[in-house]
């Protein structure tokens, strides 16, 4: 299974991405060694997620998620 997920970051920003293990990634993230953007907005808080049969739905998802307002992310 392969999702696109979105995180609420500490300082109230978004941050989209997609894995093929959600559980990991979200514990990935709040370790520090996950993406960059997270590293110094911890801890991150999992708040929106899809499944998708493929990597390349869940990766398309993830670049429209990515694109949305930051009004839109927050609804």
């Amino acid at each position: 299974m392969n999702y696109a997920y979105m995180v609420r970051c500490s300082d109230g920003s978004y941050y989209s991405g997609w894995t093929n293990d959600l559980e990991k990634r979200i514990r990935t993230h709040n370790s520090g060694i996950g993406a960059k953007y997270t590293r110094t907005r911890l801890p991150v808080k999992l708040v929106y997620y899809e499944t998708f049969s493929t990597k390349e739905a869940a990766m398309s998802r993830e670049w429209h998620l990515k694109r949305l307002s930051h009004n839109k992310k927050r609804n």
